[in-house]
C-alpha cells in the first residue's frame, strides 16, 4: 500500500566527518501518524532525523517536503512547514522563558516583525501545554535540565507546524514529565492532526505511544509498521542483540519488552 507522505528521503547517503552512516536509505514518513524511530546507539537515527529536517545535507539522494526538494525552499518556508527539536540547544545568555518560546513564532512574522494576537496566543498555549507558564519571566540559564528541555519543546510547539521532528525529547526529564510529554505528543497527533517523528531510546514507551515504528540498525531500516505488527523477540534480538519476551502492556495493550539478559 502506497504511503501518503509530505516528508520523505530517497536513496540517501548520510554521513559526517568523512564517516558514512547510511547508504541508499529511503524512508517515507506517513502523514497523520506518530512515528517513533528506534535502534541502538550510532545506528543513524539522529542523523536521519537531522537530514529530514535539512539541518544537515545528504551526501547523496534527496529529501522531499510536500513534493519538492527541501533544499530548494527558503529557510523561513521550511520553518513554517516543519519544526525540529534537536538533541541539544543553547539559549542566548539572559533570555527569559517567554522570550525564547516567542522565537518559535519567527517563521510567521512579517518583514517588519509586528507581534500579533495570534502569536501571543500560540506562545501562551505552548507554555501551558508544556507546564512552563509559571516560569515565563525566569531566565532560561537558571533552570534545571528538565525545565530547559520543556521550554525548548514549548518553542517548537509555538511554531505551530504540521510536521514536528523531535530527537530524544525525553532526555533530562524525570519519568512523570516523560509521560506528560509523550501524552502531549499523542494528543497533538490524535486530536490536532499533527504528524510527528520522534527518536526514542525507551522501547516500551516507543511501543505504547507510536502509531508507526521504524526500527534501524547499522544505517538500515530493519522493519517498520505498527508496533503490534512488527515487534517480536526476533526483531529485538536482531537490532540490539538482546534476548527478551514480549508481553501485553497491562495498561495500553501494546507490546512490552521484558529482557531476559545476555546469559
Amino acid at each position: 500500500m502506497k504511503v501518503t507522505t509530505r516528508l520523505q528521503g530517497d536513496a540517501l547517503t548520510l554521513g559526517y566527518d568523512k564517516k558514512i552512516v547510511a547508504e541508499n536509505l529511503s524512508v517515507a514518513i506517513p502523514d497523520g501518524e506518530l512515528t517513533v524511530i528506534i535502534g541502538p546507539n550510532a545506528c543513524g537515527k539522529s542523523t536521519l532525523l537531522r537530514t529530514l529536517s535539512r539541518l544537515v545535507s545528504p551526501l547523496q539522494g534527496e529529501v522531499l517536503l510536500d513534493g519538492n526538494t527541501i533544499a530548494h525552499y527558503a529557510t523561513k518556508e521550511v520553518a513554517r512547514r516543519l519544526g525540529l527539536l534537536p538533541q541539544s540547544s543553547n539559549a542566548p545568555a539572559g533570555i527569559s522563558v517567554s522570550e525564547l518560546v516567542a522565537r518559535g513564532r519567527y517563521p510567521h512574522q512579517s518583514l517588519f516583525g509586528r507581534w500579533r494576537q495570534e502569536d501571543e496566543a500560540a506562545v501562551q498555549q505552548a507554555m501551558q501545554a508544556t507546564g512552563v507558564a509559571d516560569l515565563a519571566q525566569q531566565q532560561v540559564d537558571t533552570l534545571s535540565g528538565g525545565q530547559r528541555q520543556r521550554v525548548w519543546i514549548a518553542m517548537v510547539l509555538a511554531q505551530q507546524t504540521p510536521l514536528l521532528l523531535l530527537d530524544e525529547p525525553t532526555t533530562w526529564l524525570d519519568i512523570a514529565h516523560q509521560i506528560e510529554l509523550l501524552e502531549l505528543m499523542q494528543d497533538l497527533n490524535q486530536q490536532h492532526g499533527r504528524t510527528l517523528v520522534v527518536v526514542l531510546h525507551d522501547l516500551n514507551q516507543a511501543c505504547r505511544y507510536a502509531s508507526h515504528l521504524i526500527a534501524m540498525r547499522d544505517g538500515k531500516i530493519v522493519a517498520e509498521g505498527k508496533p503490534a505488527e512488527i515487534v517480536t523477540p526476533e526483531l529485538i534480538e536482531t537490532i540490539y542483540g538482546l534476548r527478551c519476551i514480549i508481553i501485553s502492556d497491562p495498561v495500553a495493550g501494546t507490546p512490552m519488552i521484558v529482557p531476559l539478559g545476555r546469559g
